[in-house]
């Protein structure tokens, strides 16, 4: 299946129903541990912006800019991308492999259960896409649910129509971000899925 295929069917899939389903749901204790560990990193660091990448209806987003992070968050769903805007985020309609932003503009990337649904032969470009526009020393969080590897449209999935999902084992994860960054910490967390937790950085020289 083309990556257009893809995209276009996902896209479907997290449609106007989907995004007002998906912004009743309440955080998992283990994203917000996730998410205000990065946020220790960030301010560890000194980062001041923020893009998300896939950012479903602005939750993680909204929290980021209210802990005074400058944030920017994009999703392939226009719905997606309304209901972030209407939590007061900067949001825009883009695809991971085209984000149109000018080089080294963020200082940090949150990315959480996005990329699972990029075909692996796509990953090597989403992920040098991300380190485009991430300032050398900057830090990425990539989460992703995965530990086997598999990948194709999910029969049984409840959207319609259902989502294409590219499982990855954690040496094909670990492998893929070092083509690109290094490797901060990597983490996993036994949810009923595996989620692969990965903090990166984007080298001084790349």
């Amino acid at each position: 299946m083309r990556y257009s295929d893809i995209a276009a069917r996902n896209r479907a899939a997290y449609g106007p129903d989907a995004a007002a389903d998906r912004d009743t749901f309440a955080k998992e204790p283990w994203k917000l541990s996730e998410r205000s560990a990065f946020l220790s990193r960030l301010r560890a660091a000194r980062a001041s912006s923020l893009l998300e990448v896939g950012s479903g209806t602005g939750q993680d987003s909204a929290w980021f800019q209210s802990e005074g992070l400058d944030v920017t968050a994009v999703d392939m769903s226009p719905s997606m991308v309304e209901r972030t805007a209407a939590k007061g985020v900067r949001a825009y309609p883009r695809d991971v492999l085209d984000l149109g932003f000018p080089a080294e503009s963020f200082d940090a990337v949150w990315s959480m259960n996005t990329l699972l649904h990029v075909p692996t032969d796509a990953m090597d470009e989403a992920l040098a896409s991300i380190c485009s526009v991430l300032r050398p020393g900057g830090l990425f969080h990539l989460g992703v649910f995965g530990g086997k590897h598999e990948e194709g449209v999910m029969a049984e999935d409840h959207h319609t129509p259902p989502r294409f999902f590219a499982f990855r084992t954690d040496e094909q994860m670990l492998s893929l971000a070092a083509r690109h960054f290094e490797i901060l910490d990597f983490h996993v967390y036994a949810v009923g899925v595996r989620y692969q937790s990965l903090t990166l950085v984007r080298p001084v020289q790349w």
